[in-house]
């Protein structure tokens, strides 16, 4: 989809050129040109999706979508900032739809109401970037695969109380450029001795350096194996979150929804259960996921939705600006610790 928008040679005009000259300056004109040209699909309107949203529409996308059917309720209009206080009972992408539009009328945002459980395959291909948040694995896997062959750039992510995460999936070859300190060489003169000729570094000149680099689908970095030597050797440093993050999407496939406050005492027991579950059938000890993991990820927490979400939005502006290197292909936020890490799961 990127080469079709490169071919089309989407044209700035004076107005945009003013809105968007600070982001022109940071990563140039082009990179820009690729974004304006770009159709992004968000599913779910809730904290998360709300962040996302905000950062695209600023950054200067053609066109947004969101999809979401569910309806706004009192702990949707507390979590995201798009939906008036008087919404109840609205459908949540329509009630989003005229606070996005407002945040840059220079891009299209359109709401769809309709699940994307029942979309068709084509309904995908429309896109050239597509975020799920709040969607099953089983959905996330499919929609996931449908976009791998047609160079469609998917990107998963979700909020859980404390805990946040991203995956992205930028296709076997994902092309983008990286600035980086322009290397000077060093004087040929003789008197200047061996050290004079080594090449230098120049802190105040910088050179565009072409890169490539591969992702695996989503269902390959959900299914290490984990008996693997090379990967049990791993274990130590594996991002707790990883786990909890399979824990949490098994929960969501048996019980239709996420874990709820008014629920808490039957759902930290089925959390509980489930963590034996599914980290003995990854061949994993249930150890590591600590009894305690119950006690934050219940909820959609504003300040984890800003960080994830602005993580989030910017990883899609630089996928689609092929500007910068994308993170590759998890990153995990854990809100107790006040930090995130990026880290690979997948086929190397």
């Amino acid at each position: 989809m990127i080469d079709t928008i490169e071919k089309e040679d989407t044209i700035i005009s004076e107005e945009e050129a003013a809105q968007y000259d600070r982001q022109i300056r940071l990563w140039g004109l082009d990179a820009q040109k690729r974004l304006r040209g770009s159709r992004v699909l968000l599913v779910g309107l809730r904290g998360l999706g709300a962040e996302i949203a905000k950062n695209l529409i600023l950054a200067g996308v053609k066109g947004l979508t969101l999809l979401d059917h569910e309806q706004v309720t009192e702990e949707s209009r507390r979590a995201q900032f798009l939906i008036p206080v008087d919404a109840d009972a609205q459908n949540r992408a329509e009630a989003s739809l005229e606070r996005a539009q407002f945040l840059n009328p220079m891009v299209e945002v359109k709401a769809d109401t309709e699940q994307v459980e029942s979309k068709p395959d084509d309904f995908f291909y429309q896109f050239d970037a597509i975020c799920l948040t709040g969607c099953s694995k089983d959905l996330m896997v499919k929609v996931d695969h449908l976009c791998t062959s047609r160079n469609i750039k998917v990107f998963c992510g979700d909020v859980y109380g404390y805990h946040g995460y991203m995956f992205s999936n930028l296709g076997q070859e994902h092309h983008y450029v990286e600035e980086k300190p322009k290397v000077v060489k060093g004087s040929d003169e003789a008197n200047d001795g061996p050290e004079a000729k080594k090449p230098k570094v120049d802190p105040n000149e910088t050179t565009m350096v072409k890169k490539t680099v591969s992702f695996c689908c989503l269902k390959e970095a959900l299914e290490v194996d984990w008996t693997d030597e090379k990967a049990k050797s791993n274990l130590k440093r594996v991002p707790t979150d990883y786990f909890l993050l399979q824990v949490l999407l098994k929960f969501r496939t048996d019980k239709g929804r996420d874990p709820q406050p008014v629920s808490f005492a039957e759902d930290s027991q089925l959390l509980l259960q489930i963590r034996d579950d599914v980290l003995e059938t990854m061949g994993v000890s249930s150890e590591l996921l600590p009894n305690t993991f119950v006690s934050y990820c219940f909820s959609e927490m504003a300040p984890v939705c800003a960080v994830v979400g602005g993580v989030l939005g910017q990883e899609i502006v630089k996928a689609l600006s092929q500007r910068d290197a994308p993170h590759r292909n998890f990153f995990f936020f854990d809100g107790l610790k006040g930090s995130g890490v990026v880290d690979y799961f997948g086929p190397k």
